[in-house]
């Protein structure tokens, strides 16, 4: 599997590297159904949050947001109820605001409090489960209190310029491991994009023994 497995080795094949943005609704279907079907294989999730927005332009994908065409939006909106009905997910609507950075770094400190999938549940069922603003501090208290998490220290954390800079190199390591997007999955150096591929994830993990 190339220079990451022989720097890292086998431990690439328990741990699924997931690219995610709280701004993607393609990232919402997949992260539960990815982490149960991590927990079928014996293997870890390790969530990686990153901006989208900046991950496609640092690929040079410089077209239109989805949000900009309107024929495309109307598809999109579609797609998404018929997805979130096969998975018995809630859609509550596009989320109230672009700005998820500050969320998107909550799941660090998730990560940090092995909560990471709790945390990504939540706040995506907080944002395109319910049609929240993802950068409010409403929210972002709200968010807390379902975790049992202290307020203000969540909201401490999430600006401060030191969970900026964890941010900031995740991303920068997508970028070199080739991340143009979301959701991703990494594997060592095999990927998977979107939803629609976690079939083909599996298939991997099975063949993996």
């Amino acid at each position: 599997m190339g220079d990451w497995l022989r720097l890292h080795g086998n431990r690439c094949m328990s741990r699924i590297d997931f690219y995610f943005d709280l701004w993607s609704p393609y990232a919402y279907l997949a992260s539960d159904r990815l982490a149960e079907m991590a927990e079928r294989h014996g293997c870890t999730v390790n969530y990686c949050p990153i901006d989208l927005i900046r991950a496609k332009l640092s690929a040079g994908n410089t077209g239109p947001p989805n949000l900009a065409i309107p024929p495309k939006i109307r598809y999109l909106m579609t797609d998404l109820k018929r997805w979130c009905a096969r998975y018995g997910l809630p859609f509550g609507g596009v989320p109230k605001s672009k700005d998820t950075k500050r969320i998107n770094i909550g799941a660090l400190l998730a990560q940090d409090r092995g909560m990471a999938r709790d945390y990504v549940r939540a706040a995506y069922e907080a944002t395109w489960g319910q049609g929240g603003d993802p950068n409010s501090d409403e929210l972002l208290t709200t968010l807390a209190a379902k975790l049992d998490w202290d307020a203000e220290e969540f909201l401490g954390y999430v600006g401060s310029p030191a969970a900026e800079v964890r941010y900031d190199t995740i991303f920068e390591e997508a970028v070199k491991r080739g991340v143009f997007g979301v959701p991703i999955m990494l594997v060592g150096d095999e990927m998977w994009w979107g939803n629609d591929r976690l079939d083909f994830l599996e298939q991997f993990l099975e063949a993996q023994g």
